[in-house]
């Protein structure tokens, strides 16, 4: 793959996320995570229209939780997983059949923890858009692309005291509909933190 793809500068956004990545691993390396469960989100970026965007879908209202939100494809690790970019890659292709060999690798953003206890790793990466999708619709509703330009422009989100139904209270990023979408929650911290990270570097 070109490092350039259609100006998309591979190497060096891997370099950010390594970094940032080996930063917060030190930063945390007396945390305790050995009761947590492994996830990972495959976090696309594509070519929409002549403009860079990332790759969401909309779960389904079937499912028994999240249901209706927002989110990149992922779930949890499963034994047949040897690493945690092999969660991504089978959740992608399970939710909207997206295969492996469409996904190009850039990096691996800090993880995080969510308050079911699993530790989530975002797995980013370029799709060569568009592909030919397959939506599994017990699990995803739509997928649809929410351009950079929206997503870094700061009118477009803020942060908000959320009350989770388990009694929990934080703050939660939540951003202005798009397109009858509304982005949210961890998925929407990881964008925001991925668009911090690569600021300048991606438009």
């Amino acid at each position: 793959m070109n490092e350039n793809a259609k100006g998309l500068k591979i190497e060096r956004i891997r370099e950010i996320l390594d970094r940032e990545r080996a930063k917060s691993i030190s930063y945390e390396q007396d945390f305790s995570r050995k009761n947590l469960k492994k996830a990972a989100v495959l976090v696309p970026f594509v070519c929409d229209n002549n403009q860079w965007s990332l790759l969401f879908t909309r779960r389904s209202d079937n499912l028994k939780n999240h249901q209706g939100q927002v989110s990149f494809p992922g779930g949890g690790m499963e034994q047949v997983d040897e690493t945690i970019v092999d969660t991504a890659y089978r959740e992608a292709f399970e939710e909207i059949g997206l295969s492996k060999s469409e996904i190009q690798y850039v990096g691996l953003m800090p993880d995080f923890v969510t308050i079911s206890d699993y530790l989530v790793t975002p797995v980013v990466s370029w799709v060569n858009w568009p592909v030919k999708l397959q939506i599994s619709n017990h699990e995803v509703s739509k997928v649809f692309t929410i351009p950079i330009n929206f997503l870094n422009n700061k009118k477009n989100w803020e942060e908000r005291i959320y009350t989770h139904p388990s009694g929990i209270h934080g703050s939660v990023i939540f951003y202005n509909l798009f397109d009858g979408e509304l982005l949210w929650g961890i998925s929407a911290k990881i964008t925001i933190d991925l668009l911090r990270m690569v600021d300048g570097i991606v438009k």
